[in-house]
C-alpha cells in the first residue's frame, strides 16, 4: 500500500501516509509534528539513510530452551510464514522493513497454554554501524502466553516488531530496552488483535542514549482488549521518547494506556505522546490514557501530550489525563516523621510510584531486576 508524498496533509491519524518504500517519505527536518521532539542529529543517520547503508549484521537473537508449543526461528522476509502486519508510517520504519535481512519469528501454537515465560534476547554489538531488524510474534487462536523481549548491548538500530494475537488468544508482552549508554534505537511496534483477543504490553525503557519507541494497535474484530503500560527512567543526557496510536476501527473494543516516568540529571529528557482515535464505525468503544512523570532533580524535562480524536458519539467511555511534578512533600514528611532518613524516603516514594506498573509483569525475576535497576539509578544520584 503506497500513498504519494505529495498528497494533502491527513485530516486524521488514520489517513496518514503509509508505504513500504523509503523513497515515498520525504527527508525528515524535525519540523514534522511526529518528529518535533526528537533530536534528529542524535539518530546517527537513521533519519536520512537508505537500505544500502545497512551492514546486514543487525542484532543477534538468543533464547534459552523454549516451552512446548513455542518456536523461534530466523526466516527470509519473503517466507510464507511472515504475516502482513505493519505498513510503515514513517521513513525509519520503512527503512527497517525494507532493509532487514531476516525476520525473527516467534510462534505460539493455536490453543497452547504456555505456563512459562518465553524469553528472547536481542543483542546489539555494532554501534558504529547501521542495523536494521524485524521481529514478529504470532499467537494462534485461543492460545495464552507471556513473551519477554530483552534488548541489550550497543547498537544504532531501526527496527519493527509486529505482533498478531488471533481470535480468543491472550498475550502478555514485556519489552525491556536496557541498552548500553551509547545505544540509539528507533522502533515501531505494531499489535493487531483478533476478535475477543487480549494483549497486555509492558514497555520498560532504562538504557540508551536516544530511544524512540512508537507503539500502534489495530483491531480486526469485536471484543478486542489492549492494555499498554510503560515504565521509563531517564538519567543525565538521555532522551527517551514513547508514542502510542490506538486505532479503534471496529465496534465494542477496549483500550487502556498508562505510562509513568522518572527523570534525574542535567538534560534528562522524556517525551510521551498518546494518540487514541475512535473512528465513526467504532461504536461501543471504551478507552482511557494517562501519563505521569516525576522530576527528581533540576535540569530534567518531561513533555506529555495526550490526544483523543472521536468520530462517533456512541461510545462507552473515553478520557485522558497527564501530570508532571516533583516529589510530594507530604509523602516525604510522613516517612521522615517516622524515622526514615530523607534519602531512603525518596527511594521508597520512587519505588512506590513505579510499583503498580512493575507488578503487571508476571515474571518475578524480571520484577526484581527492574527494582534493582531503579535503586541503582537513585543511588547513583545520591537520592
Amino acid at each position: 500500500m503506497t500513498t504519494q508524498a505529495s498528497a494533502p496533509p491527513p485530516s486524521t491519524k488514520s489517513q496518514a501516509l503509509r508505504s513500504y518504500d523509503v523513497a515515498d517519505f520525504p527527508a525528515l527536518t524535525g519540523l514534522e509534528e511526529e518528529w518535533r521532539f526528537t533530536p534528529l542529529k542524535r539518530l546517527r543517520g537513521l533519519a536520512t539513510a537508505d537500505t544500502s547503508a545497512a551492514t546486514g549484521r543487525g542484532v543477534t537473537v538468543e533464547h534459552p530452551d523454549l516451552p512446548a508449543g513455542v518456536s523461534v526461528r530466523l526466516v527470509e522476509p519473503s517466507d510464507a510464514s511472515v504475516a502482513s502486519v505493519l505498513v510503515p508510517v514513517d521513513r525509519v520504519s520503512a527503512l527497517a522493513h525494507g532493509g532487514a535481512a531476516r525476520v525473527a519469528l516467534v510462534e505460539v501454537a493455536a490453543e497452547a497454554v504456555v505456563a512459562e515465560p518465553v524469553v528472547v534476547r536481542l543483542l546489539g554489538a555494532y554501534p558504529e554501524e547501521l542495523s536494521l531488524a524485524r521481529t514478529q510474534v504470532q499467537v494462534g487462536r485461543f492460545a495464552e502466553a507471556t513473551v519477554v523481549f530483552s534488548q541489550e548491548g550497543s547498537v544504532t538500530l531501526a527496527d519493527n516488531v509486529e505482533v498478531t494475537v488471533a481470535d480468543g488468544a491472550k498475550l502478555t508482552l514485556v519489552t525491556v530496552a536496557d541498552w548500553a549508554e551509547d545505544a540509539v534505537q528507533a522502533q515501531h511496534l505494531k499489535i493487531k488483535l483478533g476478535r475477543d483477543a487480549r494483549v497486555v504490553h509492558v514497555q520498560v525503557t532504562l538504557g540508551g542514549n536516544l530511544v524512540r519507541q512508537f507503539t500502534s494497535v489495530e483491531y480486526t474484530g469485536r471484543g478486542g482488549e489492549a492494555e499498554l503500560y510503560g515504565v521509563y527512567f531517564a538519567d543525565s543526557g538521555q532522551h527517551l521518547e514513547h508514542r502510542q496510536l490506538v486505532d479503534h476501527n471496529v465496534p465494542d473494543c477496549r483500550s487502556y494506556v498508562g505510562y509513568r516516568g522518572a527523570l534525574q540529571g542535567e538534560d534528562a529528557r522524556t517525551v510521551w505522546v498518546g494518540d487514541v482515535l475512535i473512528q465513526a464505525e467504532a461504536t461501543g468503544t471504551d478507552t482511557y490514557e494517562i501519563n505521569r512523570n516525576l522530576l527528581l532533580t533540576d535540569g530534567a524535562r518531561a513533555d506529555s501530550v495526550p490526544n483523543l480524536e472521536i468520530e462517533t458519539g456512541e461510545i462507552a467511555g473515553a478520557g485522558h489525563a497527564s501530570a508532571t511534578g516533583r516529589f510530594d512533600d507530604e509523602q516525604l514528611f510522613y516517612l521522615m516523621a517516622r524515622g526514615i532518613p530523607e534519602g531512603e524516603a525518596r527511594r521508597l516514594v520512587v519505588r512506590g510510584f513505579f510499583a503498580e506498573l512493575i507488578n503487571k509483569i508476571p515474571v518475578e525475576s524480571l520484577r526484581e531486576r527492574l527494582g534493582d535497576a531503579i535503586e541503582a539509578r537513585l543511588a547513583k544520584a545520591g537520592a
